[in-house]
């Protein structure tokens, strides 16, 4: 049975479970983040909670500076009964400076999926602007708190298993978002959400280890590499050409969140040739990667005997190893799960909250085509505007 844009079918309903768990996921994080602090405390680790605060607050401050840009771009145009309570109260501002902005999103997430007030074109963009804020959150907080962690950890001459895993589960889950942008016949499997995943992963593990390994022997330059190789990303994402935000002065806070985001894993921010994007970013980083194990290799054998329990000749070909097969498993994933890239099988949000689908697709479910053809053509702003911005880079 084909899906229709009105219906709120199981797929639908799976959606927002991933949304519930998405919102038990943050909370066990912040109690997680709590129990770490307290950790550093009674080990007498000063400078690292510092850091670790330091990581925290201003995550939570960058995500609710864009959720609270959000919300007044499209206060007026996209409302569930929680935005309406709170802006009738005046209670949106002071959410967010009490940094409760996204516990206001999942909030309205979930009173449209119980009260079904919004269309579901409409709710799945609402959803995607949940999304890219937990995105921001993973890459601001997550994975330099994972640095941190690993980095105490080999100082500490232990050596424990950690995983990336949640790290890669929020970009597959972005990328389980952008699902709603293609018709029902070219829709992604969830064998494509899995492979996503692995390469991911795969291309993660050894950017966080190698920048843990760095810290880890070198940790007054770690800020210095960090500074210098964001400014340059932030440049690159400049060149870009970004138009995300409303407003252009806000721009560049997403480009210094984009350059964040490239740090440690690689995200399709504008249209153009992704093939050579890609090939030049992955070199890049490959470089940047084998500079800073090689950094760490030599600090290993000026201090011969302090680190028995990793062998740099094991280390260091397994993280390459590992990242040689993440890129092999990302060209298979572009080769043969990958959407289509033809711009004609990419659904576009109208004002209405609907989607307008190209003629080259089936139309029996796209709902009221009728009232979307009469309807003039607006340019979209706000949502609609960062929703379809972003499937068009991720489909290009």
């Amino acid at each position: 049975m084909v899906e229709t844009q009105d219906s709120f079918p199981f797929g639908c309903l799976l959606e927002y479970l991933f949304t519930l768990v998405g919102l038990i996921l943050f909370l066990l994080d912040i109690a997680l983040d709590i129990w770490t602090v307290v950790s550093f405390y009674q080990d007498g680790a000063y400078v690292y909670m510092a850091v670790m605060i330091f990581l925290l607050l201003g995550s939570s401050v960058l995500l609710q500076v864009f959720s609270w840009l959000w919300y007044s771009d499209s206060m007026n145009k996209i409302e569930s009964k929680v935005e309406k309570f709170t802006d009738r109260h005046s209670l949106i501002k002071p959410f967010h400076f009490l940094q409760l902005g996204v516990y206001l999103r999942f909030a309205s997430q979930f009173s449209v999926f119980f009260s079904i007030l919004l269309e579901k074109g409409m709710a799945m963009c609402l959803n995607h602007d949940l999304q890219m804020l937990r995105l921001f959150e993973t890459f601001s907080e997550s994975a330099p708190q994972l640095t941190l962690m690993m980095t105490r950890i080999l100082q500490r001459g232990e050596v424990e298993r950690i995983t990336v895993a949640a790290i890669s589960s929020s970009v597959a889950l972005y990328h389980r978002s952008m699902r709603i942008y293609l018709p029902e016949k070219c829709k992604m499997s969830w064998i494509s959400t899995v492979i996503y995943f692995l390469w991911n992963l795969l291309l993660i593990i050894p950017r966080v280890t190698a920048l843990a390994l760095f810290c880890s022997v070198l940790p007054s330059y770690i800020i210095a590499h960090f500074l210098s190789l964001w400014m340059l990303l932030v440049l690159a994402a400049w060149s870009q050409k970004t138009n995300y935000m409303e407003h252009s002065g806000w721009e560049w806070l997403y480009r210094a969140a984009i350059g964040l985001i490239w740090y440690f894993s690689w995200l399709n921010v504008s249209t153009g040739s992704i093939k050579l994007k890609s090939i030049f970013y992955y070199s890049f980083m490959a470089l940047d990667t084998m500079l800073l194990l090689g950094f760490w290799w030599w600090k290993v054998f000026e201090y011969a005997g302090c680190w028995s329990s990793l062998n740099p000749h094991i280390v260091i070909p397994t993280l390459l190893g590992l990242y040689a097969i993440g890129i092999l498993v990302k060209m298979i994933y572009y080769r043969w799960l990958h959407p289509n890239s033809d711009k004609e099988k990419i659904t576009e949000p109208t004002e209405k909250g609907k989607f307008r689908r190209a003629a080259t697709c089936d139309t029996d479910s796209v709902s009221s085509l009728e009232d979307i053809a009469a309807a003039p053509v607006q340019p979209l702003t706000g949502v609609l505007k960062r929703s379809s911005t972003m499937a068009a880079n991720f489909y290009f």
